[in-house]
């Protein structure tokens, strides 16, 4: 059969293919930008991207209307401009300017315990045992994006540095500096993809 209405989620911009597609919405288009991911909006504008792209596929031509509480943002205007190039350019220079990946590194620790109180204790005992690293910075402790996860409470650290750092022997020399209580749970990721 015919289909005159299709609703879906991110699912319809991965592959389907729908030749008599001509009109695409996107509610609450900015909704991915939220959460604390430093690459919240390459990956906003890459699924939009590819979102507007079912639209207009056969002969006929295609529109996509996207809401928006952030027009101003980067990524939601080159989407606008249908300009990929520029928006990969202003991204490159933020990162360049910020030290962010591929410019600098990243690692992720997340701590984890049954009760706020411990884990916020624990986290402020972990900060303090950072070690000094010419050029590294740590953010937080911070609530994890998923703050509470299958009963436990997260916080999560950020450790930024340069690219000539070895990261990974900076973050084993600060967890080889730490005493954990039993409940506690950490976990490191070097160079994380997602930050979740």
């Amino acid at each position: 059969g015919e289909i005159d209405v299709l609703i879906g989620t991110q699912i319809v911009a991965k592959g389907h293919n729908f030749p008599n597609l001509t009109l695409v919405g996107v509610v609450d288009a900015d909704s991915g930008m939220k959460g604390g991911d430093l690459r919240a909006g390459e990956r906003t504008y890459q699924l939009l991207s590819q979102v507007a792209g079912r639209a207009g596929r056969a002969e006929r031509p295609g529109r996509a209307l996207v809401q928006t509480y952030a027009p101003d943002n980067p990524a939601m205007m080159a989407l606008a401009d249908n300009n990929r190039d520029g928006f990969l350019q202003i991204e490159r220079e933020v990162r360049a300017e910020l030290g962010l990946p591929p410019f600098g590194r990243l690692a992720a620790m997340i701590l984890s315990a049954p009760s706020a109180q411990q884990v916020d204790e624990i986290a402020l005992q972990i900060i303090q045992q950072a070690p000094n690293g010419e050029g590294v910075e740590v953010f937080g402790p911070a609530p994890a994006p998923i703050a509470v996860l299958r009963g436990r409470h997260r916080r999560r650290f950020l450790v930024k540095s340069p690219k000539n750092i070895d990261l990974s022997a900076y973050m084993a020399a600060w967890i080889a500096r730490l005493r954990l209580p039993n409940a506690v749970r950490m976990s490191v990721d070097i160079d994380p993809y997602s930050f979740l």
